[in-house]
């Protein structure tokens, strides 16, 4: 039976890998899959997913005008071996976008697998993130550390001298030149570990 997944955590756990993984897996076995990833990601090259260390796949990008459940309806009848769905940077989706995923689940009988931050900098939910931890049959954390050693929950932005920046909007893309995964003690005292 299909269901919706969503896989979270902080910047920098292994989200990207953990999809890529997955993906080669169903491949291996002769399943086709479809990769999506946001159109507004231009920290590689655009519809590409790219993990930190090094494995890579192509990717059909989108926007917030994308209708993701047409789009796949139309694929699996070009391709009946299509057998699982990845989103990467799930966040980025909108409810629209994440009540089609569930709509992909329930009516073409695909496992929609989701990746992504719950929180942004400030420490609040994303409208992905947080359509999906309400939608979502199967919801996981993928855990990284802080620089203390505790588990890393939040994703601080800092400046190009390492200290937190708490203003601006909300979405800013960047890598760990931009932001720093953290526990919630480091995140309120505004300590990144980073000092340049």
């Amino acid at each position: 039976m299909a269901k919706l997944y969503f896989y979270y955590s902080a910047m920098n756990a292994g989200k990207s890998t953990t999809l890529l993984q997955s993906d080669y897996n169903y491949r291996e076995r002769g399943m086709e899959t479809l990769l999506f990833t946001p159109e507004l990601d231009n920290r590689q090259q655009k519809g590409l997913i790219s993990s930190r260390i090094g494995l890579q796949a192509n990717a059909i990008t989108f926007d917030a005008h994308t209708n993701l459940y047409s789009m796949v309806e139309a694929i699996q009848q070009e391709r009946p071996a299509l057998k699982c769905i990845f989103v990467d940077e799930a966040q980025f989706l909108n409810k629209q976008q994440v009540l089609q995923l569930a709509a992909i689940v329930d009516q073409l009988n695909l496992p929609v697998l989701t990746y992504g931050l719950r929180s942004d900098f400030k420490g609040e939910p994303f409208e992905g993130s947080l359509y999906l931890l309400i939608l979502a049959e199967e919801v996981a954390e993928i855990k990284t550390i802080c620089h203390c050693g505790r588990k890393a929950t939040m994703n601080m932005r800092i400046d190009d001298k390492g200290n937190k920046v708490s203003d601006g909007a909300q979405v800013e893309i960047g890598g760990n030149d931009r932001y720093i995964a953290t526990c919630r003690i480091h995140f309120n005292c505004g300590d990144s570990g980073q000092r340049l």
